[in-house]
């Protein structure tokens, strides 16, 4: 099928890249630095140093992702090889597709290698994750890439050059994990009371760094530092077909990405 050879040519193009070496080597660090700040043995469930684990992951994978794969696309565009590619009976939904799956493969096997060795390492030496919070905090990973590489899909959709894209990809990345909690508060303050908890829920769900970051906070027990605000969302999540539920969620914020990305470029195409 074309998708699959859009993938593929995109694996290949990845472990070329530099940037993906360079990310690798990085988070497989960062990986191994969360093995030197534990006070436990093992660390389990939600806690002050798990919480602070997920807050580190936070701040590098979304960032990774959105320059790797905004690039990705803007890459096509300053080479020429779109123009190359759109001689061949191609549609562009396929090569965006195909794009976001080769991207995620290299994206994947980058933090998948970062967290094999991370266990690894933590289980010869006896200071390691307990399973179930090892299991989780690859999943948090797992689904920040995912909704991060639709974001980036996008921003290498509307930018012309490697240029913009890193300009927009550090403004998305800065307005959804940096100033994001700041950002929050002001806009719920100016809301009447009635209408804060439907406006949390909204904004939460355009946030992929929230939306993923609360349903693992809740998954490690920790639904409770959330605050009333937060009730519903916890009491989704723990709902026994609440990973179902998020699951669902998540394919649609990814599907929803991927058509405006197909949207855009279509438009671009045909001018």
């Amino acid at each position: 099928m074309p998708v699959f050879h859009v993938a593929l040519r995109e694996v290949k193009i990845g472990f070329r890249n530099p940037w993906a070496y360079s990310f690798l080597g990085l988070f497989s660090i960062f990986s191994l630095t969360l093995l030197l700040i534990q006070a436990q043995n093992v660390v389990e469930g939600y806690s002050g140093l798990t919480g602070s684990m997920l807050n580190l992951i936070l701040y590098l994978l979304p960032l990774m992702t959105l320059l790797l794969g905004s690039f990705s696309l803007t890459a096509e565009k300053e080479e020429g090889s779109w123009e190359l590619l759109s001689t061949y009976p191609i549609s562009t939904f396929t090569f965006i597709t195909g794009k976001f799956m080769g991207m995620a493969i290299v994206l994947l096997t980058i933090i998948a290698f970062g967290f094999g060795l991370t266990g690894l390492i933590g289980a010869i030496g006896g200071k390691g994750f307990e399973v179930t919070t090892f299991g989780l905090f690859f999943a948090f990973s797992v689904g920040l890439v995912l909704l991060f590489l639709a974001v980036a899909l996008g921003i290498g959709t509307i930018a012309r050059n490697r240029w913009q894209a890193l300009t927009i990809a550090v403004a998305v990345w800065f307005f959804t994990i940096i100033g994001w909690p700041a950002l929050l508060m002001a806009g719920l303050g100016q809301l009447p009371y009635l209408w804060i908890k439907p406006a949390v829920v909204g904004l939460t769900i355009l946030n992929p760094a929230e939306l993923v970051r609360l349903f693992i906070i809740v998954k490690l027990g920790g639904g409770s530092v959330l605050g009333p605000e937060y009730y519903q969302w916890v009491d989704w999540i723990k709902h026994p077909l609440g990973t179902v539920s998020f699951l669902l969620l998540c394919s649609l914020w990814v599907g929803m990405a991927i058509s405006f990305s197909n949207l855009m470029w279509e438009r671009g195409r045909s001018k």
